[in-house]
């Protein structure tokens, strides 16, 4: 399993380097998987929430629960498939040792993580629009194998060791990632992650799968699977459940709960939160920079003036008259009418 998670980081870190800004909010709360996409140029985003853990693992040193919050900050700038995020975490322990004679507890209160990261949309997967396929409904509703072909992007991370007293490693580290993200339709996505951590202390390999369902406009649900392998501590699995809901366009509300297992105990987990983005992004125009801004100041004052190409006027000749009408002659309607007149008197004068 390690070494394939290895493998896949150097496989894709080669691959040929598009992110999608999103019109609503793109969370990767109440989960704790990723998605490959950025949240775009010159948005911010915040991510909070409110966590509570019980442990009924019993072993000579041990957590019996946790409260605490965590925050996520994330923010696009450069490119569009590129993010700067911050994930930070401020918690209480109630910690126990225990022995054949005592058990003795104490309180370790503070910050548990302070990590720094970037993230970079490698492949950004496109599909086909059959909406617009009227002729066959059997094309219009066929799976689109293509969506088996997954979005990709890249994370690195560096963990702080600017922790609290108890929370503290033997030192900084690193971490990276693979995000995978396959849209199997336009209501149900999956997401993938494959993560390498605490690179320059002791290693962790880990894996998290995420399947996301839209129900309506507002609401969604989630079940995820994680799975961390450590070298100095037990292995964890856990599953978890969840639910979102869009308050509009930039807030969303989420609760979520889940269930560990950890050697031969487990622990159950229970959080409560929301996303919030300030949308500083404006779409690409064309003639114009990527943040629809005109021109430069000076640009537009030096700039030579396009001079209006000159549009030739053309005269309307005018009719000569003929030579007949100069002199007041009548015209051939005219003759022939006075020569029906004429015939006309006599007639009369005949019958007379």
């Amino acid at each position: 399993m390690k070494n394939l998670i290895v493998i896949a980081l150097l496989f894709i870190g080669f691959q040929s380097l598009n992110a999608q800004y999103t019109e609503i909010i793109n969370s990767k709360r109440p989960g704790f998987s990723e998605s490959p996409y950025g949240v775009g140029t010159k948005v911010f985003q915040v991510e909070t929430g409110v966590f509570y853990r019980k442990n009924d693992l019993k072993s000579t040193f041990y957590t019996d629960n946790s409260f605490g919050g965590n925050l996520f900050l994330r923010y696009g700038a450069f490119l569009e498939k590129l993010e700067f995020n911050l994930g930070f975490a401020f918690q209480k322990d109630n910690r126990s040792f225990h022995n054949v004679f005592n058990t003795n507890k104490k309180t370790v209160t503070g910050i548990s993580e302070l990590t720094l990261g970037a993230k970079y949309l490698i492949y950004n997967q496109k599909y086909a629009d059959k909406s617009k396929e009227i002729r066959s409904w059997k094309k219009r509703h066929a799976f689109d194998f293509k969506r088996l072909i997954p979005s990709v992007g890249v994370y690195v991370g560096w963990n702080s060791n600017f922790l609290s007293n108890g929370f503290k490693d033997d030192g900084m580290s690193l971490k990276g990632a693979i995000l995978l993200q396959n849209d199997i339709s336009g209501r149900f996505v999956i997401l993938s992650n494959l993560i390498i951590d605490k690179i320059l202390q002791d290693l962790e390999y880990g894996y998290i799968v995420t399947a996301t369902y839209t129900l309506n406009e507002k609401w969604s649900i989630f079940g995820e699977h994680q799975g961390v392998f450590k070298k100095l501590a037990n292995n964890e699995f856990q599953y978890g459940v969840g639910a979102a809901y869009l308050v509009n366009n930039n807030l969303q509300v989420d609760i979520a709960a889940r269930t560990s297992l950890i050697g031969g105990g487990f622990s159950n987990y229970a959080s409560l939160g929301g996303s919030w983005r300030l949308d500083g992004h404006k779409k690409k125009k064309k003639g114009t920079s990527l943040e629809g801004t005109k021109e430069p100041f000076f640009k537009r004052i030096f700039k030579k003036r396009k001079r209006k190409p000159k549009v030739k006027k053309i005269k309307k000749k005018k009719r000569r008259k003929s030579k007949r009408a100069k002199k007041g002659t009548p015209s051939f309607f005219k003759k022939k009418r006075k020569g029906r007149k004429r015939g006309r008197k006599k007639r009369r004068k005949s019958k007379d």
